[in-house]
């Protein structure tokens, strides 16, 4: 059974055809939010970051928010097949304590992963930042107004009021929440940023892991992190509430392709638009972006017939062995989107590029 699907835009399509896929023709690779379902990418990014973009060429502007901006960053590291298994391991033996049948407390889980952020990122800032040919972009969520600091009462009235307003436009939500990118100075992202609210903060050794987390701090789960160095102040949450799946102006690229190793076909704009599926859609925006996924019927033979998600740490309760080994098989299944992908490199009749919808 084919494991890997792949789809284009009309641009990204056309080049493929007539030219099929080098390392030089990728400028940018977006990394999602989603949790545990980036697990299965990490035998694609030890392939793609350790082996087949590991050469000398143009720079690649990697783009992450929540997992993803972990991703990336872990991607800048040397010798990044080995941090990219480190990574796996650190997210799949994660646990918290906490009183029977309740979840851990928000403080709790922040404490604990900043400290496996500092473990693996501390005194390393100069590496991640340094790469040769790597631009990182951490994706992160200001709060406005209500949101712009935690409260018991003030952060589930804001997220209701952002709820209600995206409901209407993904704009108005700019009114509760703001995209903050830490970006490299080295290079500014090449794409428009016209689409919502935001800031760009260069990326520096002293935001570099505050950043990180907060990009992946859920709200409700992780607490905020207020006025992270150098950004505007303010409370910061996850990147993937206003950016999801960085449905970006990719289009808007001057050259170049986007490589997207996705854990499904459809790039949503943010949190709030899961249940909108007529944000869903493939737009104008993605001409030019390669998406790599996973197939349904693969997906089907996974652990629980599924991917990993958060609702696993509810699903296996206190059984951290029964759930370690159902992610830790996702993850040795999934070496087969890496070597499938490998293989349509050398010879790309092997899986018929489909249009992005």
């Amino acid at each position: 059974m084919q494991a890997l699907q792949i789809h284009a835009g009309p641009r990204a399509l056309r080049h493929l055809r007539d030219h099929g896929l080098r390392p030089g023709d990728v400028r940018a690779i977006p990394a999602a939010a989603g949790g545990p379902k980036g697990l299965v990418l990490s035998p694609l990014d030890r392939f793609l970051f350790g082996d087949w973009l590991a050469g000398p060429g143009p720079a690649v502007h990697l783009l992450g928010a929540s997992i993803g901006a972990w991703r990336m960053a872990t991607a800048c590291l040397p010798q990044p097949r080995q941090a990219f298994a480190q990574m796996a391991e650190d997210y799949i033996a994660q646990t918290y304590e906490h009183a029977p049948g309740k979840a851990p407390k928000a403080a709790h889980v922040s404490q604990v992963f900043g400290a496996k952020l500092t473990e693996r990122f501390g005194t390393r800032e100069a590496e991640v930042l340094g790469h040769p040919r790597f631009r990182l972009h951490v994706f992160t969520s200001r709060g406005r107004h209500l949101l712009g600091r935690e409260g018991r009462l003030r952060t589930p009235l804001g997220y209701l009021g952002a709820f209600a307003t995206n409901a209407v436009s993904r704009k108005a939500m700019g009114g509760w929440l703001e995209r903050v990118i830490f970006s490299d100075p080295r290079e500014p992202l090449p794409l428009h940023l016209r689409d919502f609210r935001t800031h760009v903060v260069p990326l520096e050794a002293r935001n570099l892991q505050p950043s990180i987390l907060a990009s992946c701090s859920i709200p409700f789960w992780l607490q905020a992190v207020h006025d992270v160095p150098g950004g505007p102040k303010g409370a910061y949450w996850d990147g993937g509430i206003t950016d999801y799946h960085l449905h970006l102006d990719y289009a808007s690229m001057g050259e170049g392709l986007v490589l997207y190793p996705h854990f499904q076909k459809t790039v949503i704009p943010g949190w709030l638009d899961k249940a909108l599926r007529h944000r869903h859609r493939a737009t104008a925006h993605l001409d030019n972006v390669i998406v790599l996924s996973p197939r349904a019927e693969w997906v089907a033979t996974l652990p629980d017939a599924k991917l990993p998600d958060r609702n696993d740490f509810k699903r296996y309760g206190d059984d951290l062995a029964a759930r370690v080994r159902a992610w830790t098989r996702a993850v040795q299944e999934s070496e087969r989107l890496a070597e499938e992908f490998a293989r349509w490199l050398e010879d790309p009749s092997r899986i018929e590029v489909q249009p992005l919808v």
